[in-house]
C-alpha cells in the first residue's frame, strides 16, 4: 500500500505542476504528430518504453535482491560518481526543443536503472540529459515529464494487487502527503536547479551511503 500512496501522489504532483506543459504536448503531439512540437508527446512515450521493459523483466528482482542494504548503498555511492561528473560537464546547445527519440531512448535508458534502490530515477534521468549536453533546468524538467508513464504504469501494477480493504482514511492522507511533498520538491527542485548544482543532492546521498554502509558493517 504504501508504494501506491507513493505513485499516486508523486505522479499527481507532477500532472498538475505540470499541466500547462502536458496540456500543449498531448494537443500538439494528436493534432500536428509530425512537427516539432508534436513529435514531443511520442518521443516521451519511446522514452518509456525501456523503463516499462526493464520493469516487467525485473520486477522480482527489484523487490528481493536489489532491497540489500549493502547494494543500496553501493548504489548511492557508485552512482552520486557518475552524477558528480555529469553536473561537472559544461552544457551544449541542447534544449528541449532540440529534444529527439535517440535522446529520449538514452534517458529513458537510464530511468531503468532507478529499479535498483539507491540508483533514484530522478537522479538517473537528470544524469543522462546532462551527459546529453541539456542544461540542468531543462534536465530537470524532462527528467519530471519522463516520469509520468512509468509512474502511471508503475502504479498500476502496485493498485491492482492491493487486497479491497486498503483504501481507508490512512490510505487517502497518505497519497495526500505525498502529493503535497512531491509538490513542493519539484518546485524547489527546479529553482534552485535554475542557479545552483546539484552538489546538496550528491551530499545527501553521500551520507546516507555512509549510513547504511556504517549501520550494516558495525552489526
Amino acid at each position: 500500500a504504501y508504494d501506491v500512496m507513493l505513485h499516486l501522489g508523486t505522479l499527481a504532483a507532477v500532472l498538475i505542476y505540470f499541466a500547462g506543459d502536458w496540456i500543449r504536448i498531448i494537443k500538439k503531439g494528436l493534432l500536428e504528430p509530425k512537427k516539432p512540437g508534436g513529435l514531443l508527446l511520442w518521443q516521451l512515450a519511446a522514452g518509456s518504453v525501456p523503463a516499462g521493459l526493464a520493469g516487467l523483466l525485473l520486477s522480482k528482482q527489484a523487490e528481493t535482491v536489489f532491497r540489500s542494504p549493502l547494494w543500496i548503498a553501493s548504489n548511492l555511492a557508485v552512482f552520486s560518481v557518475f552524477i558528480y561528473l555529469a553536473d561537472r560537464k559544461p552544457a551544449q546547445k541542447n534544449t528541449l526543443e532540440s529534444f529527439n527519440f535517440k535522446d529520449a531512448l538514452l534517458i529513458g535508458a537510464a530511468q531503468s536503472l532507478a529499479l535498483m534502490p539507491g540508483a533514484s530515477r530522478s537522479g538517473m534521468t537528470i544524469m543522462a540529459a546532462l551527459f546529453a549536453g541539456y542544461s540542468r533546468s531543462d534536465a530537470a524538467t524532462i527528467s519530471f515529464l519522463l516520469s509520468c508513464p512509468v509512474i502511471f504504469g508503475a502504479g498500476i501494477l502496485e493498485f491492482l494487487k492491493l487486497p479491497s480493504g486498503s483504501f481507508n482514511s490512512v490510505f487517502a492522507a497518505g497519497v495526500a502527503a505525498s502529493f503535497i511533498s512531491g509538490l513542493l520538491a519539484i518546485k524547489f527542485f527546479l529553482l534552485h536547479l535554475k542557479n545552483h548544482d546539484l552538489k546538496p543532492f550528491l551530499v545527501y546521498r553521500l551520507l546516507l551511503a555512509g549510513f547504511i554502509f556504517w549501520k550494516v558493517l558495525s552489526r
